[in-house]
């Protein structure tokens, strides 16, 4: 009788196994490359530590990019399935004439997500203050450096001679070259820009996000052929995202931080909760993941003002909101 208790016993530990590994053979591998790891993309984060990728049947794997430039190279050699990005890197290889270019198909934030930093607590501040100012700004060509430009634009200074911006520290070191004596202010994403409060070494002075107003800053992306060859994987990305974006928009920023902490373990909860505040009360994030026309125009417009723009392209042929409207219920 032990014998065949024992028997049973494995049986069912053998199914047990087997079914397990039937699940995850059916997940789809993905790569995903982002262009930075930010709170400012809490959404995301919310999508995969709640599981909502393997729900629609996604296996996902987490890259960063470290620039946009980078996750672009990823996008195109094959390495990344799905890249996410400023989707002006998706215009450029367009006009360049790529036959497989990049396609738009989900939009996340909706506000730039850097900050000014001063070395001066300035509770008056105005962005005129920056005349004859040296500011360690972002790379040529890259959303948040044109953003920057854009603002400077909209209160009449000409960010060539009106003011210093500093665009040779690499991605991700400004905070530590500004700490470290460089320029008389910084423009910073999180966790950079309270890190340098939290250091005495420098004070937020002004929300870029703000400054701004709404615009179409990052944006997933995949090749033309991936999208077309993959729609349903495609679709259960945007749905996962979709399920993100609904938490951030019905949760409060102290449950939002609770759920994204293993992702910023080096980050302690007080400090990931000031941070998610402040993207959250700026209402960095939209509520669905559609890419209008409208936010379309205004990106060609920013890369116009600085200048990097040769052609407008064509909005039917980058973005596609198929995926995006349909997790939406549209």
């Amino acid at each position: 009788m032990k014998r065949k208790c024992g028997i049973l016993l494995i049986a069912i530990m053998l199914c047990t196994m087997l079914a397990g590994c039937s699940k995850e053979s059916r997940l789809t591998k993905i790569q995903l490359t982002e262009v930075a790891h930010s709170i400012f993309y809490a959404p995301m984060y919310v999508a995969i530590e709640e599981g909502y990728f393997e729900d629609e049947g996604i296996e996902l794997t987490l890259v960063n990019g470290l620039g946009a430039d980078k996750t672009m190279t990823a996008v195109l050699s094959g390495e990344a399935e799905i890249g996410f990005m400023g989707s002006e890197a998706s215009i450029y290889v367009y006009n360049e004439g790529a036959e497989d270019y990049v396609v738009n198909f989900a939009q996340l934030t909706q506000r730039a997500g850097n900050f000014l930093v001063s070395r001066e607590a300035e509770e008056d501040f105005k962005m005129t203050d920056l005349k004859g100012k040296t500011v360690l700004g972002g790379r040529k060509g890259g959303m948040p450096q044109m953003v920057f430009e854009y603002i400077l634009k909209k209160y009449g200074m000409d960010p060539e001679k009106d003011l210093t911006i500093i665009q040779n520290i690499d991605f991700g070191m400004t905070a530590q070259a500004f700490a470290g004596g460089s320029g008389e202010y910084t423009v910073e994403f999180e966790p950079s820009a309270t890190a340098l409060e939290q250091e005495g070494a420098g004070y937020v002075v002004s929300s870029l996000g703000i400054e701004s107003g709404y615009v179409p800053y990052t944006a997933f992306s995949a090749k033309k052929s991936f999208v077309e060859k993959n729609p349903e994987v495609i679709q259960g990305f945007v749905n996962a995202l979709q399920k993100g974006m609904d938490y951030v928009n019905t949760h409060t920023p102290e449950e939002i931080a609770e759920v994204i902490q293993p992702q910023f373990a080096e980050t302690d909860k007080e400090t990931l909760v000031t941070i998610v505040t402040r993207y959250y009360n700026q209402d960095s994030w939209k509520e669905n993941l559609v890419f209008t026309e409208e936010s379309f125009t205004l990106l060609l417009d920013i890369l116009e003002s600085a200048g990097e723009l040769e052609k407008r392209p064509p909005y039917e042929e980058l973005v596609d909101n198929t995926y995006s409207k349909k997790a939406a219920g549209e």
